[in-house]
């Protein structure tokens, strides 16, 4: 998932559980108002109901006249009252007047009530199993009792609270054993809710729809804003880290914004010329110690290629010498013409190699015998071979493409790393082979091998294990250079006291321009302008 992703996830799950706990506040807030609300109703109307019981009571009863709809109470002892005029009239209790207000209440959908005990005289008036525990409860001290159920699909509050026997209701109930101040049964209130729930539902499907609006219209608005402060600025930042250092650093698009990301942006500026800087230095670096290590290289050979020109200059020294002492003598002369000439043969073949080896150029591919340029190698390192069991297995016969000059210093770094590894004497073995278009070129010796803890050193420029003034500790840092250069790899191989394998492999093609021609020349010339 990209940052762009994570950053507005995060953000619309905060917004998410912050939007979800604050409707779960209001809807359970809404909820114990509209249930405060409602205890306050049922109070108020328990009282309203006690006060008007208590004023039927006060009046000895309410009487009406005689009708289809008002009815004798046959549970009184006297019902029904006849005038003078002979009018009928039919009284009413407080439990008959509390009954039919219930009727009309419920009628209009705002509750309904009724009078209830455990010892009722009309069983209509029997309690339920609510009522019967409040009924129970009052008689051990409770004073009201509230529930909510559930009636008819809908809630509804249940209230309960008690009767007490008032000296105005000893009229009726004196005969059924009551004293004042006894409970002589409870008021019941029921009070319906569902219009409460219809509007706390209501209002949590607004919220709800308001708190998905906030949070898509917050994503959105962090998107845009992600996009444009942080995703485009970093991905203006990668293209300019794309593009160096084919880019001048001038010339890089970065963000100029006055935030943390223009500041990254100046500290890349910023490390793109301590680098370009760096680049600079390090390419000098090794170009001269590139050059060093040739012309150190070039020292060590010198001594040993001494010999190589003083045995046939020593010689041929004989030679005039013997020849101006008897000058002549013609079959002396010719025998030591001839040999003159192969001598000064040798002296130019061999200094011939020391100035292919040491000249400095751009890299030329031609076609070469790579085990030829071996063999050349071991010729020039020859007096430092005569302790050394040499096992050649060259089997790259076949000309291919190559730059035969890093070939050579190449097989010269490492061969000479490998003699020095000697000092005693040892096996030294080369071989060379071709393989799915590369060359396999490994040269390995006996000796003391390379400790594991400085194996990925030993490329680093300046780094050696050699005595001061035995090495500089660029051979096998050039020779990085030089194998990197022609595209291929270096590897290699050592444990201590069995010896070390450098195995270099190379890519090589077969179509390219011959270089016999060319090295032909290119030796002419050199020779023309090589002082005497």
């Amino acid at each position: 998932m990209t940052l762009r992703g994570k950053f507005i996830l995060a953000v619309v799950v905060i917004l998410i559980f912050s939007y979800g706990a604050l409707l779960i506040y209001i809807s359970d807030l809404q909820n114990r108002l509209v249930i405060g609300q409602a205890e306050q109703q049922v109070r108020m109307l328990y009282k309203q109901i006690l006060l008007t019981r208590q004023w039927v009571a006060d009046h000895q009863g309410l009487f009406l006249m005689q009708s289809a709809t008002a009815r004798p109470n046959t549970f009184l002892h006297e019902p029904v009252i006849t005038t003078e005029n002979g009018m009928i009239l039919v009284k009413r209790n407080p439990a008959m007047v509390t009954r039919e207000l219930s009727e009309y209440a419920a009628k209009t959908g705002m509750g309904w009530f009724r009078v209830t005990s455990l010892r009722p005289v009309n069983p209509d008036n029997a309690p339920d199993a609510f009522e019967r525990d409040s009924l129970i409860s009052f008689v051990q001290g409770a004073s009201e009792r509230l529930a909510l159920e559930i009636q008819n699909g809908g809630r509804v509050l249940r209230y309960t609270a008690p009767l007490v026997t008032e000296t105005s209701c000893l009229t009726c109930h004196s005969e059924h054993g009551y004293r004042t101040g006894d409970i002589r049964g409870a008021l019941s209130i029921t009070i319906p809710i569902t219009w409460a729930d219809a509007v706390i539902h209501a209002n949590n499907r607004t919220l709800l729809l308001l708190g998905l609006f906030s949070v898509l219209a917050a994503a959105l608005i962090m998107l845009l804003l992600f996009n444009r402060l942080v995703a485009r600025p970093i991905r203006q930042l990668a293209q300019a880290m794309a593009a160096f250092p084919e880019q001048r650093i001038e010339s890089l698009d970065l963000p100029a914004t006055q935030d943390e990301i223009g500041s990254l942006g100046v500290c890349f500026k910023a490390l793109c010329q301590r680098l370009t800087i760096s680049q600079q230095a390090l390419a000098a670096a090794s170009e001269k110690g590139f050059l060093a290590e040739k012309l150190a290289a070039l020292g060590q050979l010198t001594s040993g290629i001494v010999h190589e020109i003083n045995n046939p200059l020593a010689g041929m020294l004989n030679c005039v010498k013997t020849m101006q002492e008897e000058p002549d003598n013609a079959d002396l002369q010719k025998r030591y013409l001839g040999l003159l000439h192969k001598g000064l043969k040798r002296i130019e073949q061999t200094m011939r190699q020391l100035l292919n080896y040491g000249r400095v150029a751009p890299l030329h591919l031609r076609q070469a015998n790579i085990d030829a340029i071996v063999v050349d190698c071991l010729e020039l390192l020859g007096h430092r071979l005569r302790d050394i069991e040499l096992k050649l297995d060259l089997c790259c016969n076949n000309p291919c493409c190559i730059d035969s000059e890093l070939v050579k210093q190449i097989v010269m770094n490492i061969t000479l790393n490998a003699i020095q590894a000697m000092p005693g004497g040892g096996r030294l073995g080369i071989a060379s082979r071709e393989e799915d278009g590369v060359m396999i070129l490994t040269i390995e010796d006996n000796g003391p091998g390379v400790d594991p803890e400085i194996q990925a050193r030993i490329f680093d420029p300046f780094f050696t294990t050699k005595e001061v003034g035995e090495g500089t500790g660029l051979g096998l840092a050039v020779t990085l250079a030089a194998v990197q250069r022609l595209g291929g790899r270096i590897d290699v191989r050592s444990q201590p006291s069995t010896g070390t394998a450098f195995i270099v492999t190379l890519p090589i093609d077969h179509q390219c321009l011959p270089s016999s021609g060319d090295a032909k020349e290119t030796i002419e010339k050199q020779s023309s302008t090589t002082p005497p």
